[in-house]
């Protein structure tokens, strides 16, 4: 069962919730009765619980179950290689990266190859990204000390296992720690339920009369118009339909006593498209500008691998929307996707850097709804270009 795609999934989480609001109200919601209903909660998601393939819900469930061994493993064996008084091989932090993208990278793959089954499951790109933010922490050591049971939770909590937002361990565990009184968790109550009935409002109710009276009617022409009123359809439908599931997964989160971050903040308001990225699917896109583009920068600026500071930040950019769009699959549309996306933010810096000298443009209101417009049409038509009708 997919989290959050069918009201009937809501019905079963009622069951876990309501004695999770209960204990927080008296302050007495705790780390193993969280461990216990996230465990449930995979047991229902992946299908162990309900009738169905059972074969391939076993099968789903194990592969999981396994992953989480095997993440776990190398976390703390990188861990435990970090904390000895000798310094780490140099080899041993490119070595661990390769062994966690492992899983990912099988899982991309091998469909590729007409191989499926084998590897792969509901969240596991998510899943990976959580694990690196750990491997990264320790190797920065920003992360001293990490507890299997810790990890694992962060790694497997249910609400946001299979479609973000993409959490950090440190914020997850400052959380975590974090005792709260009945007044902070009516707070926390409060903005789960606006969270979840603006999930309601945005994926059951617009991303569907979107879907049902104009992105189908739209894909079933062949114009050019249609192809245009496509792009639009698409766009709202993608950011309803995404956005609902985000705030189903930050609303759900602050129940269990977890502030899940934010991953939408009026994307299609953006001034121009470093701004929408800030806005848009904000937890993965900050996860590439830290953990890829700055470690690239600062490791191209060290060796001095080019001696324009813009060339080497207009790499970084290349190599992290590129991988964005990897991370979404190995279509040619994805990968151009992203590509897009990187002349895009590149095009941009050069322009404002140029406009600082000539002065071509200001920043008035006018000037900024003028940006709203422009940024608002790229970003369709890059959504256009994910969608791949245009290679069909």
């Amino acid at each position: 069962m997919t989290p959050y795609a069918t009201i009937s999934y809501f019905g079963f989480l009622l069951y876990p919730t309501l004695p999770a609001v209960a204990l927080g109200l008296v302050g007495r919601l705790s780390r193993w009765f969280v461990l216990g209903v996230t465990l449930l909660m995979i047991g229902l998601q992946y299908g162990l619980l309900l009738p169905g393939d059972a074969a391939v819900n076993v099968g789903q469930c194990w592969q999981l179950l396994a992953y989480a061994a095997y993440e776990g493993a190398l976390v703390k064996g990188f861990s435990l290689l970090r904390a000895r008084d000798r310094a780490m091989p140099r080899w041993a932090p490119a070595v661990t990266v390769t062994l966690v993208l492992l899983p990912l990278a099988a899982a991309k793959l091998l469909p590729a190859l007409h191989v499926s089954g084998l590897v792969g499951f509901l969240g596991i790109s998510y899943l990976t990204f959580r694990s690196l933010d750990v491997i990264f922490g320790i190797q920065d050591r920003l992360i001293k000390q990490i507890r299997l049971r810790d990890f694992w939770l962060f790694l497997l909590f249910f609400p946001t296992i299979a479609s973000g937002p993409v959490d950090r361990y440190r914020r997850f565990m400052k959380d975590w720690e974090q005792k709260r009184s009945r007044a902070e968790y009516l707070q926390d109550l409060d903005a789960a339920v606006h969270r979840i009935f603006r999930g309601l409002l945005y994926k059951f109710i617009i991303a569907y009369y979107i879907e049902t009276y104009w992105l189908s009617a739209a894909g079933a022409t062949h114009t050019a118009l249609g192809g245009i009123s496509y792009m639009y359809a698409y766009s709202f439908y993608l950011f309803f339909d995404f956005a609902g599931y985000s705030c189903f997964a930050v609303g759900v989160s602050y129940l269990f006593g977890v502030r899940t971050p934010e991953n939408f903040d009026n994307p299609f308001l953006a001034q121009n498209i470093r701004d929408f990225w800030n806005r848009w699917h904000i937890s993965l896109s900050w996860w590439f500008r830290d953990h890829v583009y700055m470690r690239f920068v600062m490791w191209a600026t060290k060796r001095k691998l080019l001696a324009n500071k813009y060339a080497i930040s207009y790499l970084g950019f290349i190599l992290s929307m590129g991988l964005m769009g990897i991370w979404h699959g190995l279509q040619w549309h994805y990968i151009l996707y992203g590509l897009y996306h990187a002349a895009l933010i590149i095009g941009f810096d050069y322009l404002s850097r140029w406009n600082k000298r000539h002065k071509r443009w200001g920043e008035g209101p006018v000037w900024r709804w003028a940006g709203v417009f422009i940024t608002f049409q790229v970003v369709c038509f890059g959504l256009l270009l994910f969608s791949g009708r245009l290679f069909q």
